[in-house]
């Protein structure tokens, strides 16, 4: 199954609508007005996503924290995203859902979403102005980082299988592909 747009309508999806849909299993997502909706992720997925997450839990400093989907990232009214793994300061947590740039988004590539992750929501987290941007695929395995530089994401590393890269943003972190699947 791959992402996409559900339920046409007249005019635009907005953050209010996703209050109205089911809980599923499902992950509902807003780009620019357009609802996606993805597949619950497989298990290797879930398990780069929980390896990383106790990685980065490990060396997140105390005023900044991690967060694991379902976590909706509010840029603007007609966007809302989940990404798999996100970083941000302690004071920006809202109540329900984060509004303000995100300092990390991370995304595990699976075959459902890899078009979504690697050119749709690479645009969209740049567009709103998220710091760094990482993605993990577990099929090679391999982690790409960009960091945002004057409204431009620059890629600051790309290692393969048992390649290691120490990440400083937001916080310095080393990060071991193969790894991440064990």
């Amino acid at each position: 199954m791959s992402v996409m747009p559900v339920m046409s309508r007249e005019g635009d999806w907005t953050v209010e609508d996703l209050k109205g849909l089911p809980n599923d299993g499902l992950q509902y997502e807003l780009a620019d007005g357009v609802l996606l909706v993805s597949p619950a992720p497989r298990p290797v997925h879930q398990r780069v996503i929980g390896n990383l997450n106790e990685l980065l839990r490990a060396a997140v400093p105390p005023e900044l924290e991690v967060f694991f989907a379902p976590l909706d990232f509010q840029p603007s009214r007609r966007t809302s995203l989940q990404p798999d793994l996100l970083v941000v300061r302690r004071s920006d947590v809202g109540e329900l859902n984060i509004t303000v740039p995100l300092l990390l988004a991370v995304e595990v590539l699976s075959p459902s979403t890899r078009a979504k992750d690697l050119l749709l929501k690479h645009g969209l987290y740049r567009e709103s102005g998220v710091a760094s941007y990482w993605v993990v695929d577990p099929l090679v395995p391999s982690l790409t980082a960009w960091q945002l530089v004057d409204g431009a994401y620059v890629e600051v590393a790309h290692v393969e299988r048992d390649q290691a890269t120490t990440l400083t943003a937001p916080f310095e972190v080393t990060v071991t592909p193969a790894r991440l699947l064990g």
